[in-house]
């Protein structure tokens, strides 16, 4: 969440960020006005609590009609006070409500607009031209026995599907190259739970109440991650860490569902937008001020398994409108797609800052031993999705597909090839 002293000392600037999100930026004097009310029903409680142990000293020292009225006093002091913490427990609980559904502070280089209005920052490699009609990765990824999605659909219904065959290969080598890139630029290795409970899912910036890209298993109260950023921001909840163990870095394989509740006629062909895919995640804990440098680490690695897999692509800095609740800048990573004439995200990586440690409660000790809050970071390796790019940048006019270089070894084949 956004930090309160921020929110006093610059309103300013969280109503500028509201506005750039699109969002109403009246929540900024409910937020004032409750921050206000709740700090000055403390004081009144702490200044009745220290009253009341005061008196109990008086009280024993008191005889006859003096210690008479002062027992009433010291019982009328302890309904107000117990009415007193009442009320600021209360407006506690109600400015905390206001705070889980802002959005966290946009960075002011984030461009300003919504979806469409994102800069172009890079720009690798040109689109291939072809001698031949290229076809688009389901037909090449049914033809190579690579992509199954009737049978996806008869067992688990729309947007489900099998990988199997050459498919599986491709995506377990995909995969294992990624987190082989982790290990060797020093992030831990993780395989994580995709089932979270509520606090979590909350604590990482995601409305379980209202999100409707969420699978809920509501007789445990468990939720399905999207992302295991969500278990890893999760994985230090309620935690002081040490300042000399920073930056963690940790890569978590999972699978990632996503009910696309929004996303009706869109992408319904292939495997682009699914319900169920895989993903290696970077996940990192890093100090507030070393926040953006990270960010940009993260982009790098990311450059590199682009680099690896041989596809044009771009990189684009996303827009404050398009941002999700808990980034505060965000950098795509969008792969040329033949069939479709256009870029698509492959890859994305955000800088959240303190926002989900706020939520989740994880800080570490500066220099002078006090606890603070410090910044989380993620960055998509790779996914499912990449396959896409991969058969349709590579295929060749029999209908094969060449396999990039650096993932041969991870796969075991140099071409995929239609089973005869």
């Amino acid at each position: 969440m956004i930090d309160l002293r921020t929110l006093r000392e610059d309103p300013d600037r969280l109503r500028a960020s509201q506005r750039a999100r699109g969002e109403d930026d009246s929540v900024v004097d409910t937020l004032l006005d409750l921050d206000e009310r709740r700090r000055s029903a403390l004081t009144a409680f702490e200044s009745m609590r220290a009253e009341q142990k005061s008196m109990g000293k008086s009280v024993s020292k008191a005889q006859g009609e003096e210690k008479a009225a002062l027992l009433q006093r010291a019982k009328d002091l302890a309904s107000q006070v117990k009415a007193a913490e009442a009320e600021a427990e209360k407006l506690g609980a109600e400015l905390d409500e206001v705070l889980q559904t802002v959005p966290n502070i946009v960075d002011e280089s984030a461009p300003e607009g919504g979806e469409d209005d994102y800069v172009v920052l890079e720009t690798h490699g040109e689109p291939r031209a072809f001698d031949f009609t290229p076809k688009d990765h389901l037909e090449l990824g049914e033809a190579l026995g690579a992509i199954d999605m009737e049978r996806g659909a008869k067992v688990s219904g729309s947007r489900f599907f099998f990988l199997k065959g050459v498919g599986a290969r491709l995506q377990l080598g995909l995969l294992n190259m990624a987190m082989q890139q982790a290990i060797e630029a020093g992030f831990t290795p993780m395989i994580t739970p995709v089932l979270v409970k509520p606090e979590t899912m909350q604590g990482t910036g995601f409305h379980v109440a209202h999100d409707k890209e969420i699978y809920r298993l509501p007789e445990d109260d468990l939720y399905l991650v999207g992302t295991s950023e969500v278990s890893l921001a999760g994985y230090h909840a309620q935690e002081i860490l040490a300042a000399d163990d920073l930056p963690l870095r940790y890569a978590g394989w999972s699978s990632c569902f996503r009910r696309e509740a929004g996303s009706y006629g869109k992408d319904t062909r292939g495997i682009i937008r699914v319900h169920q895919f895989d993903k290696v995640e970077m996940f990192s804990y890093v100090r507030p001020e070393d926040a953006q440098e990270e960010h940009r680490r993260l982009l790098a690695w990311e450059k590199e398994m682009m680099a690896k897999i041989e596809v044009p692509y771009r990189i684009i800095d996303t827009a404050a409108g398009d941002l999700g609740m808990s980034a505060a800048r965000k950098f795509d990573c969008e792969a040329w797609i033949p069939t479709q004439g256009r870029y698509r995200e492959l890859t994305s990586t955000s800088n959240c800052t303190e926002f989900q440690a706020r939520r989740l409660a994880v800080r570490y000790r500066d220099k002078d031993g006090k606890p603070q809050h410090l910044a989380t970071l993620n960055g998509t390796l790779a996914t499912t999705r990449w396959i896409v790019a991969i058969l349709e940048n590579h295929q060749q006019a029999d209908g094969s597909v060449v396999v990039p270089q650096a993932l041969r070894p991870y796969v075991g084949l140099d071409v995929l090839e239609p089973p005869k």
